[in-house]
């Protein structure tokens, strides 16, 4: 395996795993001193749960990169209209909405895209002969 593809073979996993941690700071906002502590426990259980999504998504791109790869760019895609709205309704910017989708999206969509492109260059390498020694099919020497 060359260098590089042992580059595209961990960063999306890297990557993966830094952007869910990322995600799993916003789940600290469950704490509250007005709350008892078993009812912290569970608001921060609860704030957890996309995190737990994006880690059986990340697992699953694991082991099959292009189908986890195009659900991190689904996701990604499909939930950028209501993150914006939601933002827009709090702080009334377009620019603010705009940037907190890049912080958040963004990140999975360029996940999605290196494990795609993982995916296919792996199955690239398969198909094609290494090494240049395939055998002269067209007779003669």
């Amino acid at each position: 395996m060359h260098k590089s593809d042992k580059i595209l073979h961990w960063l999306p996993r890297i990557l993966g795993i830094l952007a869910i941690a990322f995600i799993s700071i916003f789940a600290l906002d469950a704490f509250d001193p007005k709350l008892t502590l078993w009812q912290q426990l569970v608001a921060f259980a609860i704030h957890l749960v996309p995190s737990f999504i994006l880690l059986v998504i990340l697992i699953i791109a694991w082991k099959k990169e292009f189908i986890g790869g195009l659900i991190f760019l689904v996701i990604a895609l499909l939930f950028s209209p209501v993150i914006f709205v939601h933002n827009f309704r709090m702080n009334n910017s377009i620019g603010i909405s705009l940037a907190i989708i890049a912080s958040i999206n963004l990140p999975f969509i360029i996940i999605g895209l290196l494990f795609i492109w993982n995916h296919k260059r792996k199955k690239e390498r398969i198909q094609k002969p290494m090494g240049g020694n395939e055998p002269n099919l067209k007779g003669g020497s």
